[in-house]
């Protein structure tokens, strides 16, 4: 009935009409954002703000519709209009039981997420403070280990030069006995010499030995063969 009265109404009626119903969307999607409004507050404020204005024009286009009904020659599109008006009221009302209640959950939603940050915040705080103290003892750890390295290169350039100081006097052993070797080298190769000659003279002396004792037989059994054998 109300939508016939509507429909078959004058054209500013209309307007009014369709005017609320685009109001009554605003404020809708206008909760909703405050709804989903993560914070800051002053972000939540500005929605306020303009759902306010919303309602401030809702408000005055059912007040003009109310008053278009109430002058209405007909009764029946009257009391249609003003059945209307009710209606819009009554989801005006139900609007703003949305609208505080979308502010209650987006408030405690902020205020826990300033809790979670603070909280953060001193957690990052606590977090950065260890970091310092392991930074602080990573850098004593890393001094004590790079002064450790530097007293084993120490010692290390010290074995070395030991080492170095090992080698040269190895080296100038090995010199001297080499030196030594090519003394003695020379000292062999002539008894090697002195050997060769003493046996070549002994071969000698023993083949001088040979004609004399052959010599000596000879003579022997000469003289035997005379004494003893005179008519030979």
């Amino acid at each position: 009935m109300a939508a016939a009265a509507v429909a078959t109404g004058s054209v500013p009626v209309r307007v009014c009409h369709q005017e609320i119903v685009k109001f009554d969307l605003e404020i809708k999607a206008a909760v909703q954002d405050i709804r989903d409004c993560p914070g800051p507050l002053s972000a939540l404020t500005e929605l306020n703000a303009a759902v306010k204005e919303k309602f401030r024009h809702l408000r005055g286009r059912i007040q003009e519709l109310e008053q278009m009904a109430r002058e209405q020659d007909k009764e029946s599109e009257k009391q249609a209009l003003l059945q209307e008006v009710e209606n819009h009221k009554k989801q005006m009302l139900s609007n703003q039981a949305a609208w505080r209640k979308a502010n209650l959950a987006c408030k405690i939603a902020i205020d826990n997420s300033e809790k979670d940050q603070l909280l953060q915040g001193r957690d990052s705080l606590r977090q950065r403070k260890t970091t310092k103290e392991s930074l602080a003892e990573s850098a004593s750890n890393i001094t004590e280990s790079l002064m450790s390295i530097s007293r084993m290169m120490s010692q290390q350039v010290q074995q070395s030069e030991e080492t170095v100081q090992t080698l040269a006097n190895s080296s100038r052993t090995i010199l001297e006995a080499n030196e030594e070797f090519k003394s003695m080298s020379g000292t062999i190769q002539l008894g090697r010499k002195l050997i060769t000659k003493y046996n070549r003279r002994e071969l000698t002396d023993k083949l001088l030995i040979f004609l004399a004792l052959a010599l000596f037989l000879a003579t022997v059994l000469y003289i035997l063969k005379k004494r003893l054998f005179p008519f030979l």
